[in-house]
């Protein structure tokens, strides 16, 4: 059995109209993007794992953070996501590429590993797998995993602007098309609306921060469950970031979205 080139791509960039700069704010003495990263690396099936930043000036700033932390970085278009994925995975010989957004400092590498077996192992009878469709896991364990040919074919296809911006809606917003796995979360639970693991908000870092500083020297492998036992017992971090629960990108793109309604996300 051919064993297949993995490449795990996390986009980021310093430009964020709510919490600008988020990916280098500092956690456990790193900058959040390193800490990610470093739990990204952690999962045995992530493969080679790369920092898909653009070419914009203001973005040397990730570059130069990749570079001194050692690791992989690209560079690729600011505006179309999907293209910069691409080239991506074009540039590392990918077979099969995961798309982890930087938002994600809390992520599991075991919930990387279930979803990334999932689509080894039925590789034949899916295009296309996440834990998204619909999602189940805490917000902030975002993972999707496809070959390298159907995402060319999504690169030379996608027209619309949120699947340029997005990178993988023309997956999943074309059922008809491709064959669409899902992993739900083996606790049988769905707190994707109820708990917020994810950073777009003031708020989200200050409750991320408050699971580092709670969690990270005792035990840097910490894993959802965790989070989950500390936020039990420390409500009061469980409410930093509370009133952002169930907010995500969906809200915006409700009337051109056909696969999301509204019971998949909020307004803020």
């Amino acid at each position: 059995m051919v064993v297949p080139k993995i490449l795990t791509v996390v986009q980021a960039r310093m430009g964020s109209s709510r919490l600008p700069g988020k990916i280098l704010l500092p956690l456990a003495g790193q900058p959040l993007l390193v800490r990610m990263v470093e739990r990204v690396q952690r999962a045995p099936l992530a493969g080679t794992v790369v920092v898909a930043t653009t070419t914009d000036p203001a973005d040397d700033a990730v570059a130069a953070c990749c570079a001194a932390h050692g690791l992989e970085c690209f560079r690729g278009n600011a505006l179309d996501l999907l293209d910069r994925h691409y080239q991506a995975a074009r540039h590392y010989g990918a077979d099969v590429v995961l798309k982890i957004p930087s938002d994600c400092p809390l992520i599991d590498p075991a919930i990387i590993d279930e979803v990334v077996r999932f689509y080894l192992d039925f590789a034949e009878r899916y295009d296309f797998v996440s834990n998204l469709h619909p999602a189940t896991f805490p917000d902030g364990n975002d993972v999707e995993v496809m070959p390298f040919t159907a995402l060319e074919t999504a690169w030379r296809e996608a027209r619309r602007p949120l699947e340029r911006e997005h990178t993988t809606p023309f997956f999943w917003e074309n059922p008809d098309r491709f064959a669409i796995g899902n992993v739900t979360w083996d606790a049988g639970k769905d707190f994707s609306m109820s708990h917020r693991w994810t950073i777009d908000y003031p708020e989200d870092y200050a409750f991320i921060s408050a699971v580092y500083d709670a969690l990270y020297n005792q035990n840097p492998t910490f894993g959802i469950n965790d989070i989950l036992r500390l936020t039990a017992e420390r409500p009061d971090i469980a409410q930093l970031n509370a009133q952002y629960a169930g907010v995500n990108w969906y809200r915006n793109h409700l009337d051109e979205l056909k696969t999301v309604d509204s019971s998949q996300t909020r307004t803020i």
